[in-house]
């Protein structure tokens, strides 16, 4: 049955009995409902408990389980139907807890694109989101949802990505900039080019975590229930104490009353749902409870460098021009010339030079692997390999992502490009510090030399570098278990057999890493590595709240069973007493929703 269900059967169950014991005047009627339902209900926890000791656990339910035996069988059974409504209640309440703290990963399938607007020679027909093939033009009309993702080939707008990255400030969209699916348009129509199939498309990559993020804190819970070994026992001594000293089986009810273990049961995964709300809201989608849990105890944090640490993005960093040329218009033939090209350091250098500037191709050959030929204010400009642009001697230059430009055969120069640094990489690894998590590593295939300068530069004294992923696996499994647990960041699908491995896997999915991202245990929506560390402080903070509460619950029951040892609680009262500690201890836990 249903927590619901069962909360409903036995608030029927008390106003039957409150009819019969107060309007009938039949008091053993009301007995018998009771009875009944109670040893239905008790039957129910029974085979429940059962399947967790099967499990490997140790459950707490035996404590609720006697305390309605023992009150039936002192024929306290308005204690025991009090005892039933806080079970059925708290277990209520906590499907509420958690379904209002799921409410934002749960709003982004509220936004799941069904259609879209083909665009077939200038006529829109609208098909199913599903049936869109890469390449497809389509119409995004104001205030719509972008059905898949690709890029603006028409128009300017400003876009909400709230959903998808946790940023609240729309993001203005122009020609040649990406869309993203699930994204909502502005007050513009846009024209776009789908480069991706809703299958493979960012939204659909998020809609799978989210179905994934149920909250799972099994380990957690473990340990709740490793709380309970010592309080059951305690509860079990007091309770049998009082029965022995008294000599009245009434006081070992009164006492198996308050020692209810409902704040056990609800305050860990109470609270591990709030801290998971919590990460969402802060752009950041953690697929289980466990993870939260491991990376609040987390040592060590193992980096990918490109596209983690860095941007991944190559832009110009040297402009090195012969005498015969500024380095200025080296730059403009050589942007000019590339301007048509697909390849990424075209983008770069065409963004770096700024189109307004560019000059007119009458001509342009792109050849595979070697580099572009431009007929350009009728001369021949080569941009590409040092083979390919002269028949000089060109002395190249080592370790560098560079281009070479001639003009009619004649060397000009070169221009050398470099992925630039997250500006708040440094940043990140000094709150990690801050945070305890002090064995900061960087795993990468890049060279030792270029690997060990961005490494001083962010704050990363141990590097691995010119690494294959069964390299970074091998790092990662031969950490020792003080350093342990570890977290792998990565972007790529070279991470992910590394996210996998790792204790806690953490991918940047800003750009649809989908391999990545379907491996990792928390998966980052907006493009910004500080997610790492306020992800590792909200675990903190979250397992922090639901240790407390668990704590906070043990003492107040512990309290009440001394007093209602000595006789002073009567059972019904010590009914409403334990629905009061469950209050305590389930407000206590919703804290870690709060930022």
């Amino acid at each position: 049955m249903k927590h619901l269900t069962k909360l409903i059967i036995t608030i029927i169950t008390g106003i039957l009995a409150l009819v019969f014991e107060f309007i009938f005047q039949q008091p053993t009627w009301a007995f018998g409902i009771i009875v009944i339902t109670g040893s239905v209900m008790a039957f129910s926890m029974l085979v429940e408990m059962v399947k967790t000791l099967k499990s490997g656990k140790y459950g707490v339910d035996i404590l609720a389980i006697t305390a309605i035996i023992a009150t039936l069988a002192v024929r306290e059974y308005w204690a025991s139907l009090m005892i039933l409504i806080m079970l059925t209640g708290g277990d209520s309440l906590e499907d509420y807890a958690a379904k209002k703290a799921n409410k934002e990963l749960r709003a982004l399938l509220d936004n799941s694109p069904q259609k879209a607007h083909q665009s077939i020679n200038g006529t829109l027909i609208d098909i199913m989101v599903e049936k869109v093939a890469i390449g497809d033009d389509l119409l995004v009309k104001p205030g719509e949802i972008v059905p898949v993702d690709g890029r603006v080939t028409k128009g300017v707008s400003v876009v909400d990505e709230s959903s998808l990255t946790g940023e609240s400030q729309p993001v203005n969209k122009k020609i040649g900039d990406s869309l993203m699916s699930g994204s909502i348009n502005g007050d513009s129509s846009l024209t776009m080019k789908a480069e991706k199939s809703a299958a493979d498309s960012q939204y659909q990559t998020i809609v799978k975590l989210v179905k994934e993020s149920e909250a799972q804190p099994a380990r957690f819970v473990r340990m709740a229930d490793r709380y309970a070994v010592p309080f059951t026992i305690t509860a079990y001594v007091i309770a049998g104490a009082a029965w022995f000293i008294s000599k009245d089986p009434t006081r070992f009810a009164e006492v198996l009353v308050v020692a209810s273990p409902c704040p056990l049961i609800l305050a860990a995964p109470i609270a591990l749902v709030a801290g998971m709300s919590r990460s969402s809201r802060n752009g950041i989608v953690v697929k289980t409870g466990t993870t939260l849990e491991k990376m609040a105890e987390a040592k060590s944090v193992a980096f990918d460098k490109t596209g983690t640490i860095t941007k991944g993005v190559l832009s110009v960093d040297k402009i090195v021009s012969t005498s015969e040329i500024s380095a200025d218009n080296l730059l403009i033939l050589a942007a000019s010339a590339e301007q048509e090209s697909s390849h990424i350091l075209a983008r770069s250098l065409v963004s770096y030079a700024s189109s307004s500037v560019l000059k007119k191709v009458s001509e342009l050959e792109e050849v595979t692997g070697s580099g572009v030929k431009a007929i350009i204010d009728g001369k021949i400009i080569r941009v590409g390999k040092p083979t390919f642009v002269s028949q000089q001697k060109i002395e190249e230059v080592a370790n560098q992502t560079i281009i070479y430009i001639s003009q009619d055969n004649h060397y000009l120069g070169y221009i050398t490009f470099t992925d630039s640094i997250r500006p708040e990489a440094k940043e990140t690894m000094n709150q990690l510090r801050n945070l305890q998590v002090n064995h900061l590593l960087m795993l990468t295939g890049d060279h030792q030399q270029v690997a060990d300068d961005i490494a001083k530069k962010v704050g990363i004294s141990v590097v691995y570098a010119e690494c294959l992923p069964q390299d970074k696996i091998d790092v990662l499994k031969q950490l020792s278990d003080d350093l342990r647990p570890v977290i792998m960041v990565g972007d790529g699908v070279n991470d992910a057999p590394s996210l996998a491995i790792a204790d806690i896997g953490i991918a940047m999915g800003a750009h649809g890493a989908t391999a990545a991202s379907e491996t990792a245990d928390a998966v980052i929506l907006k493009d910004d590595l500080e997610k790492v560390s306020i992800a590792v402080k909200i675990s903190k903070d979250t397992m922090k709240i639901a240790k407390q509460s668990v704590l906070i619950g043990i003492l107040i029951c512990t309290v009440l069973m001394l007093i209602a040892s000595t006789g002073i609680i009567p059972a019904l009262f010590g009914a409403v007493l334990q629905e009061v500690v469950d209050t305590v201890s389930i407000l206590s836990s919703l804290r870690a929703k709060n930022d």
